[in-house]
């Protein structure tokens, strides 16, 4: 895996990432990595360098834009790096609780359903909303900041919800247990 962190951080490098960023897709793979073990513990299959790889990499479009569109021109530069659609699709669909067909056109994506369907996709999706700047903050903090702006909640807490059905647990209790040590 840290094979594919070092790849990950070149390419931040490359594209000219700031440090900000960087810590922050730094904190948001730690906390992807606890659920990843956690679903590992269980038995669960799941492509792990995906989640790794684009749980370091998800806000690399932030470099080009500070918009939405950050997943998607992400999503465009890992594919012209040569990176799997594993990853790509995990980069795309990351932004917020996800972004319906409908609002992909009124936002002016490229057609398509923005919304993660895979684990890795919904892992990482939720792995971000745990992370505020290089902070893991509880998941209440986002669903406050996406009621504030307009935002979707109760997409947001299916996200969460879905992952607690595959963890059998609370993921937001599995990560601050593990991080208490």
């Amino acid at each position: 895996m840290s094979q594919d962190k070092n790849r990950a951080l070149e390419l931040h490098k490359k594209y000219g990432t700031n440090e900000r960023v960087v810590k922050h897709c730094e904190t948001v793979t730690k906390v992807a990595e606890i659920l990843v073990e956690a679903l590992k513990e269980r038995g669960t299959q799941l492509d792990e360098r995906a989640v790794v790889t684009a749980a370091m990499l998800h806000d690399l479009g932030r470099n080009k834009t500070q918009t939405v569109h950050h997943g998607f021109v992400g999503a465009q530069i890992v594919e012209e790096e040569g990176l799997d659609g594993a990853v790509s699709g995990i980069i795309r669909r990351h932004v917020g609780a996800g972004i319906s067909k409908e609002e992909a056109v009124q936002l002016g994506f490229p057609e398509g359903d923005y919304i993660p369907r895979t684990l890795e996709e919904r892992l990482v999706c939720f792995a971000d909303k745990m992370v505020h700047g290089d902070r893991i903050r509880p998941f209440e903090q986002e669903v406050r900041r996406f009621a504030a702006k307009g935002h979707d909640v109760a997409r947001l807490n299916k996200l969460k919800e879905g992952l607690e059905q595959v963890l059998g647990s609370d993921p937001e209790q599995i990560i601050f247990s593990k991080l208490r040590g």
